[in-house]
């Protein structure tokens, strides 16, 4: 589907899962590689960045973690003119669509500050891009401080699955965002040449926003690497305690009927069985030997 929006000369092309016939007329209308082309009907398994004369051709992929989509991870694919802005994607990216509401309406009114080129308009799109990666990992980070809370509430076992969860969603956040840094390294070496030197600042701004978000995500990794620590500490302290607690039941019970099970011997010379009282005598011996023991144990702190 190819929906067309222009404002200030720029046109935005924006296809989702574009079709051959659009992709044909994507090469007649903005003399775009028939290579290229190509792969904006396909994902691309790799980010990477390709610049020629008039245009760039740019591939990326962003975490899709939080939203009812068919994959962890959204490709999309930009080729940027100076005049125009070509978008591809194969499935709805919530952002672009946040994006393109705002550009409707900004251009309605005439308020939108997209610059004298495409370029300008790119700038906009993946901050608006990088603003849902934050998203994504503010949101992991609202959930460790969940865990964390449920870890010092006794609830260790529990929260095995649900940092193994979080860790899951950071090492994907992660995967897809770090290929991010050689796309925008190219970018910083090869935008001047399609878009002047005036426009080096917000290459360098994006490449700052990719670090911050990066290093937002780093820091929730750090965060859930202590957590994991703090809460196997907690699960190893409490498996050690209740083992410690059945060895001490265990060596407590087994003396006390091994005892009993002397005194029951039914031969000629027991000493106890057949005497008046004899069942009290054999509870009165066992509950004067575990109280030595229990003494014994309390001295030795064993508990």
């Amino acid at each position: 589907m190819r929906t067309d929006r222009e404002h200030n000369g720029i046109l935005w092309v924006d296809l989702e899962s574009p079709t051959r016939n659009e992709v044909q007329r994507i090469i007649e209308q903005f003399g775009v590689s028939a290579m290229i082309a190509e792969e904006l009907m396909l994902p691309s398994a790799k980010p990477r960045a390709e610049f020629y004369d008039s245009y760039a051709y740019i591939i990326l992929h962003f975490p899709a973690l939080r939203h009812s989509h068919t994959s962890m991870e959204q490709e999309v694919d930009f080729v940027v003119g100076r005049k125009f802005i070509i978008t591809a994607h194969y499935d709805t990216v919530d952002p672009l669509h946040k994006f393109s509401k705002v550009f409707e309406v900004n251009s309605i009114l005439d308020k939108s500050k997209v610059g004298d080129h495409a370029g300008f308009l790119f700038f906009y799109m993946m901050k608006k891009l990088y603003k849902s990666v934050e998203y994504e990992a503010e949101h992991i980070r609202h959930h460790l401080g969940a865990v964390e809370e449920y870890i010092f509430s006794g609830h260790e076992v529990r929260m095995v699955h649900a940092i193994s969860e979080s860790a899951r969603d950071l090492l994907n956040l992660r995967q897809t965002i770090e290929p991010h840094r050689d796309v925008l390294h190219a970018l910083e070496s090869e935008s001047a040449k399609l878009f002047g030197e005036d426009f080096m600042p917000y290459v360098r701004a994006l490449s700052n926003e990719y670090y911050r978000v990066h290093n937002h995500i780093m820091r929730n990794t750090e965060s859930l690497h202590e957590l994991r620590e703090t809460n196997n500490s907690l699960l190893s302290t409490k498996e050690n305690e209740t083992m410690r607690v059945l060895t001490i039941m265990a060596l407590l019970t087994f003396p006390l009927s091994l005892v009993v099970s002397i005194l029951q011997i039914d031969t000629i010379h027991n000493p106890i069985r057949g005497l008046p009282y004899d069942f009290w005598i054999i509870l009165g011996t066992v509950v004067v030997i575990g109280t030595c023991m229990v003494a014994y144990f309390k001295h030795k702190k064993w508990f």
